[in-house]
């Protein structure tokens, strides 16, 4: 089905383009999302007519989108989950958790705006893509912690997932004799 976008849409081109689109993708997001018309005559001349309209909307939205692309680039917010002594999380962080995160704080961002192809499932800082416009995306910083004391040490840098942090083991201080004495062996027909 061939339409003319009213807006950019992400792979698939910009404002005011015809596209040849899959008639379900078509019928079932960029027509009833108002993304996109027909291509027609009819619709073309009511593209032409409304083009100044359009634009003037999509660059309110876009500066819009760039505000809170502003207060959110460098933030860190920080979610609580219990996790296993290796880091593992019981359960994971999702879609639903980052938007109601970003809501306790003030930002109201809707769930098909998070890029996260799969959920988080270990303690750490993770970050994740937010595309708030078509033309706006902001990386946005997130601490999985077990508590609030162990998210201020992650927050410093501090791994809390090595053998470090876990056993009290210095990894860098390890070597292989640490684990295996070439000489406790005195014929290797006693292995």
């Amino acid at each position: 089905m061939q339409v003319i976008l009213l807006e950019r849409v992400n792979k698939l081109g910009q404002m005011g383009e015809t596209v040849k689109v899959r008639d379900g993708y078509a019928r079932n997001f960029l027509l009833p999302m108002g993304k996109a018309l027909r291509a027609n005559a009819a619709n073309k001349a009511r593209f032409e007519s409304e083009r100044a309209t359009l634009e003037a909307r999509n660059l309110e939205r876009k500066s819009e989108a760039q505000k809170i692309a502003d207060k959110l680039d460098g933030k860190t917010f920080v979610i609580i989950r219990s996790a296993g002594e290796t880091g593992q999380l019981y359960g994971s962080v999702a879609a639903r958790d980052i938007v109601d995160s970003l809501s306790a704080e003030g930002f109201l961002i809707g769930r098909n705006q998070i890029d996260l192809n799969t959920p988080i499932k270990t303690i750490g800082l993770h970050t994740v893509e937010l595309h708030l416009h078509a033309e706006v995306v902001v990386n946005v910083a997130f601490n999985v912690a077990r508590s609030a004391d162990e998210a201020a040490r992650q927050a410093k840098g501090e791994s809390l997932t090595s053998a470090d942090a876990i056993y009290g083991v210095d990894e860098d201080a390890l070597k292989p004799e640490d684990f295996f004495d070439p000489n406790s062996v005195e014929d290797e027909d006693e292995i």
